[in-house]
Parts: C-alpha cells; structure tokens; sequence
C-alpha cells in the first residue's frame, strides 16, 4: 500500500473516531466469507458500522485524537475489525448474543465506550450492563415521576374521602 493511500486510510479512521462516540475492536481471525457476512449483516441490522482495518494504520488514526488510548494499543495484533457505534452498549450485546449461539469469533479485544477503555474479552458483561443515554434519561423522568403521581393520586383519593366525610357530616346535621 503507498503512502498516499495509508493516508488516505487513517484519516478515514479519524473520521469515523470523530463522528461514533464508541468503538470496539474485536478480533476476527480465522472467520471464512460467510461468517464474515454473517457479521456484516448482523452490524448492520444493529446499526453499527464495521470495518477491517491494518492494526499500525488504527494506531496512527488513534493518536491523531489527541486522546489518551494507550491502553488499547496492546490490543491491536492480529486481524482486527472495528465496530463504531452511537449506543454504547449494542456492540456488547451483539458480540454476547453471539457468544450464546456457541460461536468464538468475533471476540472482544478492546473498547472504549462512554469515554472509558475495557481491554479484554472478559469485560464483555461489563459493557452489556452500560446504560444509554437515553435508557439513563428515561429512568431520571421515571423516578422524577413517581412522587408526583404518589401525590396526585393520594389527593385525588383524600378528596373523595373528605367530599365523602363532609356529605355525611351534612346529612347527620339534618
């Protein structure tokens, strides 16, 4: 490959750095045409873009962040994909759900997600257990909810107990 080329190809990466908040790199060794379409499709069908990448040519594109990833440099050996995504746990989820159907590969060397790095295929179910932003939101106007209705609706039952209480109050005066 020329130099024009390696280039051309790490700016690509910056790019794609730039625009999907998390990325996972995952190791796809060994898998034939078909279980890499496989794969395809799947990130696909979950939203997450996919791309095979030369490890050196990853490295310079992560260093051109300006952000600290030192930490996942030993993880770029091998062939290595990367999967950008916006959620930060659906790569996570993904790459279980295919652990469950018994197969090895893709694994998880690395990633970083909500501004953290996990190295290693055992942070798998760490990364499952993030929440979204969005999931997070939701459960803030969920228990921002709650007390509100505890006390609407503890006011609409007293009111009928006391609209209750005064007609019997009213009668008995009588």
């Amino acid at each position: 490959m020329r130099k024009e080329d390696k280039n051309v190809v790490v700016a690509q990466l910056g790019e794609l750095l730039q625009q999907y908040p998390h990325f996972y790199l995952v190791d796809v060794e060994g898998m034939n045409a078909s279980q890499t379409s496989a794969l395809r499709r799947k990130c696909f069908q979950t939203n997450l873009k996919m791309v095979v990448v030369k490890n050196t040519l990853m490295r310079k594109a992560l260093e051109a962040t300006g952000v600290d990833f030192e930490a996942i440099y030993p993880a770029l050996k091998g062939t290595t994909a990367v999967l950008f995504t916006e959620v930060a746990n659906a790569p996570a989820k993904m790459l279980k759900d295919l652990a469950s159907k018994k197969v090895t590969k893709p694994e998880l060397k690395a990633a970083y997600a909500e501004e953290g790095i996990y190295v290693g295929a055992n942070q798998l179910d760490v990364l499952c257990s993030i929440k979204s932003k969005n999931e997070v939101i939701a459960e803030i106007v969920a228990l921002l909810q709650s007390p509100a209705k505890n006390v609407l609706s503890a006011l609409q039952s007293g009111q009928n107990t006391i609209h209750g209480v005064l007609k019997t109050l009213g009668e008995r005066g009588e």
